[in-house]
């Protein structure tokens, strides 16, 4: 299979945009999926520059119901007439920025996208595509949590709780004996979410594309290096796992990993491709 990053916070390629969010297209012998439409639909000039076809996809996957992950999706319904899109039940739901000092900042899915709510799919905890693709959410376990989630909430009357992250759900791709994980931006933690994975593999995936959520856009600050190392520990522990990461890991919590993981940690980066 292929994996190339449409959207990222940097981009190999002068001729592809960069902004703050992500968007993976993956080609595999039956499938050609997108996962994550990036903040805007940018997704749709890269995909172009890039020799993507989007209106040839067959399935479309939101990994959470957050702007910087959704904001292609109108723009890529307006363009394919026949892919799947399969988002949580929850993923509407009104969820907010919320910094001190500062109005709450909405930042869900954007309601032009319910204009098109008869072409979606709305998942729970677990949905298996085919002997390809399989849908999860139920994490189990909430270890190493990242502080870099604490201004994300969700609106309940006049209160701002901390957001769950129920609407956040991940996806498994099998081909030719190989597994990749993709996982958006691992709110629930990367490492609860591998451990789900390997439970509905019975092994540890071969690759994994994701956001680690180890930096906070809006002040600028990286969770403490302890907790960096920790969970680099963690992934090494998976001995034959190779890994991918950027958006909203941070630099410098990548620069961390990388001098910790050495060559099981790449960059992904809009405009490149992988091949697994």
């Amino acid at each position: 299979m292929k994996i190339t990053t449409l959207l990222e916070n940097t981009s190999c390629r002068a001729d592809v945009v960069h902004a703050h969010g992500l968007s993976q297209y993956i080609e595999t012998k039956n499938h050609k999926i997108l996962f994550d439409m990036g903040p805007s639909p940018a997704i749709m000039d890269n995909a172009r520059v890039l020799g993507v076809d989007l209106a040839a996809v067959d399935t479309a996957v939101l990994s959470h119901g957050h702007d910087d992950h959704s904001g292609g999706l109108a723009a890529f319904l307006a363009c394919n007439k026949t892919a799947k899109v399969y988002l949580s039940r929850l993923a509407f739901g009104p969820y907010y920025a919320v910094d001190a000092g500062k109005e709450p900042a909405f930042i869900g899915v954007s309601e032009e996208v319910r204009a098109y709510e008869d072409r979606l799919t709305f998942t729970g905890d677990e949905l298996e595509i085919d002997g390809e693709l399989r849908i999860f959410s139920n994490v189990k376990t909430a270890d190493y949590r990242s502080h870099a989630n604490d201004k994300l909430k969700e609106k309940r009357g006049e209160e701002y709780p901390m957001d769950e992250f129920r609407h956040e759900q991940n996806l498994l791709l099998c081909e030719d004996g190989k597994a990749v994980l993709l996982a958006g931006c691992s709110h629930r933690g990367i490492v609860n979410i591998l451990r789900r994975a390997e439970e509905l593999l019975g092994r540890a995936p071969d690759a994994v594309f994701a956001g680690f959520h180890l930096h906070n856009p809006g002040t600028d600050e990286t969770e403490p290096r302890e907790l960096v190392e920790a969970v680099g520990r963690e992934l090494l522990a998976r001995q034959d796992t190779v890994y991918y990461t950027g958006h909203c890991t941070g630099q410098d919590a990548f620069a961390i990993l990388k001098a910790q993981m050495g060559g099981r940690l790449h960059h992904m980066t809009g405009g490149a491709a992988v091949e697994i």
